[in-house]
């Protein structure tokens, strides 16, 4: 089955820019790049990436996205990640394709200053789980976002401005399943202009088709739903955050 991709709105497909991560190693226990990162990876190139732009990638795993922001043209591209596993593939995979990313142990966008980055892009859990208690380890941790998939949405929604510099953009990738919606207006309450740049519809992965019958229960699934919506939020740091 093929996917349904369009960019910013236009009803064009989205034309992948090279160049892109020639080699690519995943380590054992690191979550690997799907569908969902390589959407998210062509909506990156598309900005405008000039070697002085400082891109951070938040919850790197492979590196995939960090890989394809130097590989864009960037100099200054940041990775910040938890898991140590992971923060060491994304130095292997930068080094397979000859270019530098600075790997940050931390937690989301907590290592950081204010307006530190030109870009931030990031691929964060977002699928509803059946309690709010997230996992501290193993590949779950690398989906599970709470009941409402929301975890950790709602942290870079409210951090994004802080971390942003004026003007400063955040990609921020999620699944119709945890709320388009609550994102938009947590993004925008916080002084971001945002608009969806980026859809794709994608058959069930393994997460998703095991999950079904709960999220079915709750209604965020129809009984003959098989494909998940994918959208990816393109948030301009306008100004001050507002009040509330």
């Amino acid at each position: 089955m093929t996917s349904d991709t369009t960019l910013r709105g236009t009803g064009e497909p989205i034309r992948p820019r090279e160049p892109s991560p020639r080699r690519f190693w995943r380590l054992p226990g690191v979550y690997p790049p799907q569908s969902d990162t390589r959407l998210l990876a062509r909506t990156l190139v598309a900005e405008a990436i000039e070697p002085g732009t400082r891109v951070l990638d938040i919850g790197a795993g492979t590196g995939y996205l960090s890989v394809s922001a130097a590989l864009a043209g960037s100099r200054n591209v940041t990775a910040v990640d938890v898991d140590k596993r992971a923060l060491l593939n994304t130095r292997l995979n930068a080094t397979l394709n000859g270019v530098q990313v600075r790997a940050v142990r931390g937690y989301l966008t907590m290592p950081f200053a204010e307006n530190d980055f030109d870009l931030v892009v990031s691929n964060p859990p977002y699928v509803p789980a059946a309690e709010d208690t997230l996992p501290t380890g193993g590949l779950a941790r690398c989906w599970d976002a709470g009941r409402n998939g929301r975890a950790y949405l709602d942290q870079i929604c409210r951090e994004a401005a802080r971390i942003l510099r004026p003007d400063g953009v955040l990609l921020l990738l999620q699944s119709e399943l945890s709320d388009i919606a609550a994102t938009r207006t947590e993004l925008q309450r916080h002084g971001l202009s945002t608009d969806i740049v980026s859809t794709e519809h994608v058959p069930f992965g393994p997460v998703l088709t095991e999950r079904a019958p709960l999220l079915r229960r709750r209604g965020l699934l129809g009984p003959d739903d098989d494909l998940e919506k994918l959208v990816v939020f393109r948030a301009v740091n306008r100004g001050a955050m507002t009040a509330g």
